[in-house]
């Protein structure tokens, strides 16, 4: 294995674009590749930038069907046609021209990503520009058309891995990955997420645990509204690293979306850049401890385009190129101008940080409290699935 890490990039990523007012602007990925750039992490010894090519339809046809595929393509050449059909043409996910083939470019991201980090070329890959784990196998949902996270892992499998663990930390539950893998005991999905009685896509409860031959195989951490930087990360290791010893994963596979953020005004957590700084630190950790360092890390949801997202994935190239940038660390001023050029905002972020110092109580060191409510979605969680995996609950 060479080390290292690859940050799959293609500026035609953009292209993925609902159009204007549409919450997943496109623009965003564009602020992070250019704070990439300024902060000189595409520079840095251990990163290559690589793009990939689109995937195609046998590709895709790991995940999604031939019939969704083909609409895809058709309301691609012809937005007009659009109906709702396959989910297409909706308000979250309205038709485009290019549809198909920015989805298709997005997908063979990730999909490069895993083949690179399975192959040995690299043992870190990143592609922030996808994550759309939303998607389903006949259809369109939630901002997303191909669902790349699960295409990703449907190749490692392809490939001869025999089990893939992955981790969502996006403020959406990762519904669609779930759904692709709920019987399948290879892949361990856990989702760290917004109470789905208060959040799209109103899944992804404590009880939903795997389908049948693959009982805890889906782990789903559903968090109250409100909750902030001690609870996310007390909730996020008091379950993600035991499972991954117990499941002891060949590759790790991460989402990171920056939409858990206090900003973020889609959704109603309190998160800090600084935690989801610490998670992704923390993933980078877990895949040297149980996944032998392989780790493709994908980006994700993120709405506050400016202040949060590019910080939030700057930190993630970083932190898998072997270089972090320090929190402290100012924001280049000629990102500042670029970013007030392409978008108008009046402000934005002066440092990498949000100024925050996170830290947590470790679950096993502080026991669980009955009466909060974050602890009662960690022991719902942990009931459900950690008995399928010889843990104590």
């Amino acid at each position: 294995m060479s080390g290292g890490a690859q940050l799959m990039w293609d500026e035609a990523v953009t292209g993925y674009n609902f159009g204007p007012g549409h919450p997943m602007d496109p623009v965003r990925l564009a602020l992070t590749m250019r704070l990439v750039e300024t902060l000189g992490l595409d520079g840095a010894k251990e990163l290559k930038v690589v793009a990939a090519k689109p995937a195609g339809d046998s590709t895709l046809g790991l995940v999604h069907r031939q019939d969704y595929i083909e609409a895809v393509r058709r309301v691609s050449a012809d937005p007009e046609s659009a109906t709702g059909e396959y989910g297409l043409g909706t308000e979250d996910d309205p038709a485009f021209a290019g549809m198909h083939e920015a989805s298709a470019l997005i997908a063979g991201q990730s999909v490069g990503a895993a083949d690179a980090v399975w192959r040995g070329e690299a043992l870190h890959a990143v592609n922030f520009a996808g994550g759309l784990h939303h998607a389903m196998p006949g259809g369109a949902s939630g901002f997303c058309v191909y669902n790349d996270a699960s295409l990703a892992i449907a190749r490692l499998l392809e490939s001869g891995v025999e089990r893939v663990a992955y981790l969502d930390v996006d403020v959406h539950h990762g519904d669609g990955v779930q759904a692709a893998f709920w019987d399948d005991p290879r892949v361990l999905t856990i989702s760290l997420h917004e109470h789905p009685r208060t959040l799209f896509p109103g899944t992804g409860w404590a009880e939903e645990s795997g389908g049948p031959g693959a009982e805890g195989t889906a782990v789903n951490v559903p968090l109250p509204p409100g909750t902030g930087d001690a609870g996310w990360l007390r909730a996020l290791h008091a379950v993600v690293p035991e499972l991954l010893y117990a499941f002891g994963p060949q590759v790790l596979v991460t989402q990171h979306g920056a939409d858990t953020h206090f900003e973020d005004p889609l959704a109603h957590l309190a998160v800090s850049v600084d935690a989801q700084r610490v998670a992704a630190e923390s993933a980078h950790r877990w895949a040297h401890e149980y996944a032998q360092g392989r780790w493709v890390a994908l980006g994700g949801g993120g709405y506050a385009v400016v202040d949060v997202v590019p910080r939030t994935w700057a930190h993630l190239v970083g932190i898998a190129a072997g270089v972090p940038v320090p929190p402290e660390t100012e924001v280049p001023r000629e990102w500042l101008q670029m970013a007030y050029a392409r978008t108008g905002a009046p402000v934005a972020p002066m440092r990498m940080t949000d100024g925050r110092r996170p830290s947590w109580q470790d679950w096993e060191e502080s026991g669980y409290d009955p009466a909060d409510r974050l602890d009662q979605a960690v022991r719902a969680a942990r009931r459900a699935v950690f008995p399928a995996h010889g843990l104590l609950p």
